[in-house]
C-alpha cells in the first residue's frame, strides 16, 4: 500500500522524483495516466492491469464509460526510473494537472497521486473534507 504524502518539484526537463520509498514498491516500472479530480495517478505494473481488468467489464455501450476508458487509458503512460529515481510527466499530463513547477505526491493505497501544490492547497479544492464531512461520508459506507 502507498502511503504518506511528499512535497517534491519538476524540474524543466518535466522529470519528477518519485519518493524511494514508493519506488521500491513500484519495482522499476511503473503506469503514469490522469486521475480524477485535476490529479494525475501512478501504478505499479500488477495494480494497472488490475485497474484494466476492472475497466474491461464495464459496459462500452454506456457513452460515460466510454469517456472514462479514454480519459484513463488514452493518456496512459508506462514509464522506466532513470539512475536518478526519475520518470518523465508527459507535457498533456502535465497541463492536465496545472503542474508548473510545485508538487505534492501522495499514497492513496493501491496507486500514488500527483498534485500540483498549488491546485491542492487552493482554497477551493473539494478533495480536501474536515472531520465531519469524513465521519459523513464513511457514515455513508457503513463504515
Amino acid at each position: 500500500m502507498f502511503m504518506g504524502t511528499y512535497y517534491n518539484s519538476i524540474d524543466a526537463k518535466n522529470r519528477m522524483i518519485v519518493p524511494s520509498k514508493h519506488r521500491d514498491q513500484l519495482g522499476g516500472k511503473c503506469v503514469i495516466t490522469k486521475g480524477l479530480d485535476r490529479c494525475l495517478y501512478i501504478y505499479s505494473l500488477p495494480d494497472w492491469e488490475k485497474q484494466l481488468e476492472k475497466i474491461a467489464v464495464l459496459p462500452e455501450s454506456d457513452p460515460k464509460v466510454r469517456g472514462y476508458i479514454r480519459h484513463v487509458c488514452a493518456n496512459a503512460l508506462e514509464c522506466d526510473f532513470d539512475k536518478q529515481g526519475r520518470i518523465v510527466i508527459p507535457a498533456e499530463l502535465k497541463e492536465y494537472a496545472g503542474i508548473d513547477k510545485e508538487l505534492v505526491t501522495m499514497g492513496a493505497m493501491k496507486k500514488i497521486e500527483v498534485w500540483s501544490k498549488e491546485v491542492w492547497d487552493a482554497p477551493d479544492n473539494d478533495n480536501k473534507m474536515d472531520a465531519d464531512e469524513f465521519a459523513d461520508t464513511l457514515t455513508q459506507y457503513h463504515f
